[in-house]
């Protein structure tokens, strides 16, 4: 019999356009995936509910999968370390096949993993799936790695893209006697959310799967991908792809999702829909960009890349924080997406931007208890992406422009200016005047009357204080770090 490969999945759970799975395959038809429920991750206390159940949802079609092309997923939780070393140990499998992660923890783990798996004879084979471009592929001058987003663009975009690898099929699983032994082994029944721990029972914003996603990035590029570039600003309007779930956990492959932008982009027929197409095209590659920047910069994850923020004399309020949790400032733009977050486990982008400024620059809040809320409550939580996100919108992460503060009234009047967005996620404001839900201008007596707060801080008066902490840090620390310039910019 052919040499038993098994599959290590972890942020890739597809059997489509999975480079690793189809290198795998290509070195025999015996391939067995394995997934890891590990303790590490699911024992965080930043771990959503609705993130979990997604996954899970992902896992159940993944199983499905592997069982139309013949072989089985097999399920175990454990440290990987002994969990994956013991099933291959176990199962004889001459090679374990995976795919590269960026995130600090995912890589020093395959560090280990793969050591354990060579002291048994047993050859592990790593690919680059979950990026069109490896870390190690895009440099500046000298080979360093970018901190500037607009011409690492250009060299991303310059360079040519991989078609999607091909689908696994024609695979041998296991026979009726190794699953025996894999049981032996620790595999076990796929769990479900809840006897995890994890309750989440509204509707998920996205289907789990490979079929869920394939449908998303189909109806995305039948239409709103043309209208994109202006769309994509309004957050009670359907014009973002919904797709960052799928791309968290790797229900799609980023090849497929390339070459739909490339199908789309030859299919328009005016300038504005190439455009709009080019846009989502550069949302691709900020995901990449700062997946990069954590992969070369892995103290991201802990603290601010920017000198003046990395003794920010923050507030951290501890009521203004939890008013902010619970969408109760007074602020209806802020309110409205907090409270989103909260039921649907999403969050339009804009918005994500809006209440990041909000909490470090008007509460003046460490944005780092924002980004792990984030994390406790986004169906799309990434480390990556999230920390990439709050440190763009904090001002401390690496970004040319030094600080960006956004007025939430002028956001509103921009970005909901009929009041929509704030009416379906605050109800209770729903008979305000739209001038005055836009500009958050609810008197007093209309508040008490629709039991919605004050302002808890005044903008401008923030503002201005924020801005005064953030020049004595600068001049204190005397920044000189890459990115630093331009003016400061009020939004």
């Amino acid at each position: 019999m052919a040499d038993l490969i098994l599959f290590w999945h972890r942020r890739d759970l597809r059997t489509a356009d999975n480079v690793g799975l189809a290198a795998a395959r290509q070195r025999s038809p015996h391939v067995v995936g394995v997934f890891c429920l590990d303790p590490h991750l699911l024992q965080r206390d930043d771990v959503a509910p609705a993130r979990v159940t997604y996954m899970i949802g992902c896992l159940q079609a993944l199983r499905d999968r592997y069982q139309a092309a013949g072989s089985q997923l097999l399920i175990v939780q454990a440290d990987p370390q002994v969990g994956i070393v013991r099933l291959a140990k176990t199962l004889g499998a001459a090679a374990v096949f995976l795919n590269r992660d960026v995130e600090p923890y995912g890589r020093e783990r395959d560090r280990t993993v793969a050591a354990a798996l060579r002291e048994q004879g047993i050859e592990v084979c790593p690919f680059w799936d979950q990026l069109l471009h490896a870390p190690t592929d895009i440099a500046a001058g000298g080979g360093q790695p970018y901190t500037v987003y607009t011409p690492f663009w250009r060299k991303w975009s310059g360079k040519p893209k991989a078609a999607p690898a091909e689908i696994l099929a024609g695979a041998t699983g296991l026979t009726a006697a190794a699953q025996a032994l894999a049981q032996q082994a620790g595999a076990i029944a796929l769990p479900t959310a809840k006897d995890l721990g994890f309750v989440w029972d509204t509707p998920l914003v996205i289907e789990p799967g490979e079929a869920g996603a394939l449908e998303k990035l189909t109806q995305f590029c039948d239409r709103a991908i043309t209208e994109y570039g202006e769309e994509r600003n309004f957050p009670f309007h359907p014009g973002t792809s919904q797709l960052s779930a799928a791309l968290k956990f790797g229900a799609i492959g980023v090849r497929t999702v390339w070459a739909a932008t490339v199908a789309a982009m030859e299919q328009s027929r005016s300038d504005e829909a190439r455009q709009s197409i080019q846009t989502w095209q550069q949302e691709l590659a900020w995901r990449e960009f700062y997946q990069h920047a954590l992969f070369h910069f892995p103290q991201l994850a802990e603290g601010p890349y920017r000198q003046p923020f990395k003794n920010f004399p923050w507030a951290n309020n501890e009521a203004y924080f939890q008013a902010w949790c619970d969408g109760r400032t007074g602020y209806p733009i802020v309110d409205a997406a907090m409270r989103q977050m909260k039921a649907i486990g999403w969050m339009h982008n804009r918005c994500r931007m809006i209440v990041a400024s909000f909490l470090t620059k008007d509460l003046l809040v460490d944005g780092r208890l924002g980004e792990k809320y984030f994390m406790q409550n986004l169906i799309d939580g990434d480390l990556s992406a999230n920390n990439g996100g709050w440190q763009w919108s904090t001002s401390s992460g690496m970004d040319p422009k030094p600080l960006r503060i956004f007025n939430p009234a002028s956001q509103a009047k921009k970005f909901d200016p009929e009041a929509e967005y704030i009416r379906e996620w605050l109800p209770e404001l729903r008979s305000v005047e739209t001038a005055d839900l836009v500009a958050g201008t609810i008197s007093p007596l209309e508040r008490d009357r629709c039991c919605y707060p004050g302002a808890i801080v005044d903008h401008n008066v923030q503002q201005r204080l924020f801005k005064a902490h953030y020049q004595r840090q600068k001049e204190e620390g005397k920044e000189s770090v890459e990115g630093e310039g331009g003016e400061e910019s009020a939004e």
